[in-house]
């Protein structure tokens, strides 16, 4: 059921494989690093729970129950969100204060805070189904000090309906024959047209901010030399020269 995958090293089934008697632990620290780490956006994230649910149902490759894979994956899940939420609340600033910052830019902390304040919670839950923004929705939550309680509750409740959800679709897959043998003979190029799109949504997000960003700062300019010109009075200058009051002479004593 397992063919070469076109890109190996990202290959869910061959990560699983090759990992040997610490699968497991590989695939919930790929879970944590995609959810807790901001390189880790890139990482197979659905479709390796989606592999680890499907081969714990037709190879029993982990050994275990798959209410235990499950959990232990939605448990890598929330610690990486909470990691995630940490690097925001003590370091973001740093990353997000610079104004011509790309994807780190203060008006994307604005717009994500303003999200959570719309949506609430919901955002934290479904920022789970989301490639990408299950990476940085953390980070910018920790960022715009999201009350700390009250992200881990949401944090808790998306990690286990990504985490469990996603693990258990695979092992239902498992029970269907033909579905489960066309997701892992096809699984490498489902995860190259996951990570072309990944790609392809970072690279356009990333150009459109960065217009908005010069845009914001020709803005700015204008506004400053705007201001400069309204400060100076006319009745100081005549004829573009600076009047200076002592050429007209001392000024008589009374």
């Amino acid at each position: 059921m397992h063919s070469a995958a076109l890109i190996p090293w990202l290959d869910p089934a061959h990560l699983i494989h090759t990992a040997g008697p610490w699968a497991l632990l590989v695939v919930c620290f790929i879970v944590f690093a995609e959810t807790g780490l901001l390189v880790g956006f890139l990482l197979p994230g659905d479709t390796l729970l989606v592999i680890a649910g499907l081969l714990t149902n037709t190879h029993d490759i982990f050994g275990v129950n798959i209410w235990f894979v499950s959990l232990l994956i939605a448990l890598a899940a929330f610690l990486g969100g909470e990691v995630g939420y940490l690097i925001g609340h003590k370091g973001g600033p740093a990353i997000f204060e610079r104004k011509d910052s790309g994807l780190f830019s203060r008006k994307n902390v604005e717009r994500t805070n303003a999200f959570f304040e719309k949506y609430g919670g919901l955002t934290i839950i479904l920022a789970r189904f989301v490639p990408i923004v299950r990476t940085f929705a953390p980070v910018v939550a920790g960022v715009g000090h999201m009350p700390w309680r009250r992200y881990s509750l949401y944090n808790l409740i998306g990690a286990v309906l990504w985490g469990v959800g996603v693990t258990m679709l695979g092992y239902v897959i498992g029970f269907i024959p033909p579905v489960a043998t066309f997701v892992t003979s096809y699984i490498d190029v489902i995860l190259l047209g996951v990570v072309v799109l990944t790609i392809a949504v970072t690279t356009w997000h990333y150009l459109r901010e960065r217009a908005k960003v010069r845009k914001e700062i020709a803005a700015d300019q204008g506004a400053e030399t705007e201001t400069s010109a309204l400060v100076l009075d006319p009745e100081v200058f005549e004829g573009g020269h600076a009047h200076d009051d002592r050429e007209d002479g001392p000024t008589p004593k009374p």
